[in-house]
């Protein structure tokens, strides 16, 4: 517990003070909300740049120390309106901080989120641990984003954060930071709205079943999506006249590139486009000045808009050159080939009504009516949020909010490219993504237009929308804020620790048939089964408790211990790692093997739950 928050803390803090810096230097005077996915874009990029220097990691937690201690100082008495950022922010850091909770409350132990929902989280902690011993791995090998890694090395080289704690500590202060961010778009509200209506985009219903499966990698992007387009919003209002306005999106897109690869600028780029189109068509100009008389070139030059977007790109383009053979290279990634199964951990096509944030169940996988709340539920809960959400865009085009308008847009066309060309894994990812955007475009015109005050002067409002605005906005965050609490709460939470000693042995037994024999607390406590299923993938895998008596499986070669005692007559010179060790059986039983055939494919659906 400890760890995990203590990581938390470690990644909030820098990514605020590294943020509000960059804000700074941009000529942002007042404290300004997007700034966490500013800081944590910076993050994403300082830490993966120096990992791989000598120390493996250790440069990096120093360097992020350095930065965040300067940030600080350069920030102090710099900041307007630090003290309301700090009262209109807490309640909703730790409304995140309890929600995010949850999981580890209902099972009683933290580690790995998400195992028997999704066995992803294995390939990340094998991929992390090499790069904090100065290894290399596959991942490493294929152009993967490994930025969230490096941050995670970073935070066990610096604090001594173990690895599970580090990554658990880090989805949980991406949950927190989208919450925080959020509030760009509900600060001039009074509490209680704006708290609602930060947390219920921060961890709308797809976020928080994300969360649920340990996926930092989609929950970030979602954030630097969300980001994006709000740092858009504030450049169009609060920052207008600033020459660098523009830069903070681009950093948010070049740190989504570090945690995405380039597969972000499916999201990010039509956002950007559809923004300038709408803003234009709004009678915002972004061409060129023409010439004056004054000018000694006859040409026309370009308009501050302009080049305010020019500056923008080159920062971008300086930001990621460093990446671009690894995007290069992680383009041949297996996740992109159409052809193959394309299901990952899901049964099927996941609805895209999902994104609206009202669906009653805890696994994000299953149809309407498949769990305990009947199909009428669902088709109340999908009629109504599209209600809002019609009512929402017309508000926002007439309201010209471009930038909010450009978010859901973007997400739909990212969505119908996943569905027509992807896979159903890829096409999830997409909802998922967009999500937070959706749920932007339906609170904003509806906490917007409220007179908040307590208790509420209904009688005095007498247009009808704005008597119906605070029912409906009420309704949508208690419904949406249940069903996100309800898919946290069905997280699965795996073991506390992670070796890659049952990663190495995988070589070792191929094909097996082989015997895991572990801890009670592991299998019964701590969703060890689908965890040791997917270590040991490709071969034939028993798995029993350490407690249980018996002879060995027939046609078993090999057995894995967590405890190294036991009474089997196994070869005398085991392989051993942290925590498990591996023997050879002497005399092999003859006779076809009991144990199941853990495919790749089986061990990444998992069971339901």
């Amino acid at each position: 517990m400890i760890g995990t928050y203590a990581a938390v803390l470690a990644v909030c803090a820098s990514s605020l003070a590294i943020g509000q810096a960059a804000l700074a230097l941009c000529g942002v005077r007042r404290w300004s909300w997007p700034a966490p996915a500013v800081g944590l874009a910076l993050l994403l990029a300082i830490c993966w740049g120096t990992v791989r220097l000598p120390g493996d990691g250790v440069v990096s937690a120093v360097v992020v120390l350095t930065l965040t201690v300067a940030a600080v100082a350069y920030l102090w008495g710099r900041v307007e309106g630090a003290g309301e950022a700090l009262r209109a922010g807490w309640p909703v850091a730790l409304g995140a901080l309890l929600a995010c909770s949850l999981p580890f409350a209902v099972e009683g132990h933290f580690g790995i989120l998400g195992t028997s929902f999704n066995p992803d989280m294995s390939q990340h902690l094998l991929a992390t641990d090499r790069l904090a011993d100065g290894v290399g791995s596959q991942l490493l090998n294929q152009g993967y984003p490994l930025g969230p890694h490096a941050v995670v090395v970073a935070l066990n080289k610096g604090l001594g954060i173990g690895l599970v704690q580090g990554f658990s500590g880090l989805t949980i202060a991406v949950a927190t930071l989208a919450s925080l961010t959020a509030l760009t778009a509900f600060r001039d509200l009074p509490a209680i709205p704006r708290t609602a209506g930060a947390l219920v985009v921060g961890l709308t219903y797809m976020v928080a079943s994300y969360f649920a499966q340990g996926a930092f990698k989609e929950t970030m992007q979602a954030l630097f999506l969300l980001a994006f387009v709000l740092a858009l919003r504030e450049a169009d209002r609060t920052w207008s006249d600033l020459p660098l306005r523009f830069v903070p999106a681009a950093v948010i897109a070049a740190g989504s590139i570090y945690a995405y690869s380039f597969p972000s600028l499916v999201w990010l780029g039509p956002a950007a486009v559809l923004w300038l189109i709408l803003s234009a068509a709004g009678g915002r100009g972004w061409g060129f000045s023409p010439a004056t008389r004054e000018d000694e070139s006859p040409h026309p030059r370009p308009g501050p808009a302009a080049r305010a977007l020019g500056l923008a790109a080159i920062v971008f383009a300086i930001l990621t050159l460093p990446e671009l053979g690894r995007m290069i290279d992680f383009k041949r990634f297996e996740t992109f080939d159409p052809d193959g199964p394309g299901l990952g951990n899901l049964f099927g096509q996941i609805s895209p009504f999902e994104a609206l944030g009202i669906w009653p169940s805890g696994d994000f996988r299953l149809a309407p009516g498949d769990g305990a709340v009947p199909a009428i539920g669902y088709y109340l809960g999908i009629a109504f949020g599209l209600v809002l959400l019609a009512y929402g865009l017309v508000w926002c085009w007439r309201h010209r909010e471009h930038a909010i308008l450009a978010g859901p847009a973007a997400a739909a066309l990212a969505y119908v490219a996943a569905r027509t060309v992807g896979t159903p894994y890829t096409a999830a990812k997409a909802i998922e993504i967009g999500a937070p955007l959706v749920a932007l475009a339906i609170l904003v015109p509806l906490l917007s237009q409220v007179e908040w005050r307590f208790p509420l002067a209904i009688r005095e409002q007498r247009d009808t929308h704005r008597l119906i605005a605070p029912v409906a906005a009420t309704f949508f965050v208690t419904a949406a804020g249940i069903c996100s609490l309800l898919a946290l709460a069905n997280a699965p939470v795996g073991p506390t620790s992670y070796s890659s000693t049952l990663a190495d042995y995988r070589k070792l037994v191929g094909a097996g048939p082989t015997l895991v024999v572990a801890s009670p607390q592991l299998l019964e406590e701590e969703h060890g089964v689908p965890y040791l299923s997917w270590e040991l993938r490709g071969g034939r895998v028993c798995i029993r408790a350490a407690d249980e008596s018996g002879k060995l499986p027939v046609g078993t070669r090999f057995v894995v211990f967590q405890d190294p005692e036991d009474s089997f007559e196994l070869s005398l010179d085991p392989e051993e790692g942290p925590g498990w060790s591996l023997k050879k059986v002497l005399a092999v039983a003859p006779g076809k093997s009991p144990c199941p055939l853990i495919a790749v494919r089986q061990a990444r659906q998992g069971p339901a739950r």
